[in-house]
């Protein structure tokens, strides 16, 4: 039996909702549907479905089998396209997440760009500072600025990117200077709160340290931790791209120096690299090219 119509079969069946919904789409008796579906349950050793009379649904194994299908499947479709075509050029929806305030600089910026190059790509940007997970979200690539040593996803680095403690001088002026990082706890410190799970990063003595901080102020928006910092009601720990005009203007000053962070590059995230579609390899090539510019981050 061809594998890929057991597939086929499998994700119309959970689109459906039953079996005999799948059946009528394709023009066959649920019988064959139900083979096709038992054959595939035995070939991969693993249920995917649980079928009674009245209702059906998916078990956790089927779940994640039925994100692997759809972008599978999509991905064939593509593929197909193109070589009918004669072009092979990309072309499909590409669905793209990134942090607001980096999203809003660096990547909404370079669409217009991109799609003058890949007219047959639709893009849908997310913007948002919360950790979107890529099969459950169903996005195929999103912009992450971390080191994601053990986040299980495969990342491409696209630039490099330093993240520092700042501070408005009024607000040191009136609390003082932290010179060590025990110091943090005495301070009002503007955090992501629950977005920013590791805390703030820093290097003591040659080791990697994640320090929660508190404060009064929370916000899972990276932009108004910048605001409330310009307006002297805090520390926060901002990406270099986002506060070095002000540190050049003296808006903020950058304190803690002696325990820098390690670099957390800015990186393309997808959910494995095997099998990428061409709109997603040519969205990363794009911003590649667009951020090695000489003088782009300065």
């Amino acid at each position: 039996m061809d594998i890929f119509k057991q597939l086929e079969t499998f994700v119309a069946v959970v689109e459906c909702g039953s079996q005999s919904e799948a059946a009528r789409r394709e023009g066959v008796v649920a019988a064959v549907i139900g083979r096709r579906l038992d054959a595939l349950e035995e070939r991969l050793a693993v249920k995917l479905l649980v079928r009674t009379t009245r209702r059906l649904s998916l078990t956790a194994e089927g779940s994640a089998f039925y994100e692997d299908c759809q972008r599978i499947l999509a991905e064939l479709a593509e593929a197909e396209t193109a070589v009918a075509s004669g072009t092979g050029r990309a072309r499909g929806h590409l669905r793209l997440s990134a942090p607001a305030g980096f999203g809003r600089r660096h990547v909404a910026p370079h669409l217009a760009s991109f799609r003058q190059v890949h007219p047959d790509i639709r893009v849908t940007l997310e913007l948002s500072d919360r950790l979107v997970d890529l099969v459950r979200d169903k996005v195929d690539c999103a912009i992450r600025i971390s080191d994601l040593a053990d986040s299980g996803l495969v990342a491409v680095r696209l630039a490099e990117n330093r993240r520092v403690v700042v501070a408005a001088p009024a607000y040191l002026s009136r609390a003082g200077i932290p010179r060590k990082l025990e110091d943090l706890a005495q301070h009002s410190c503007l955090s992501l709160g629950e977005s920013q799970s590791r805390g703030w990063s820093f290097q003591q003595d040659g080791t990697l340290v994640n320090l929660r901080v508190a404060g009064p102020l929370e916000c899972n928006d990276g932009a108004v931790l910048h605001d409330w910092a310009l307006q002297g009601l805090g520390l926060t720990w901002r990406s270099w791209w986002e506060v070095k005009d002000d540190l050049a203007e003296g808006r903020l000053v950058t304190v803690l120096e002696d325990y820098a962070s390690p670099d957390y590059p800015v990186c393309a995230v997808v959910p494995q690299r095997k099998f990428l579609p061409l709109r997603v390899r040519s969205f990363i090539d794009h911003l590649k090219m667009v951020y090695a510019q000489p003088g782009y981050w300065d």
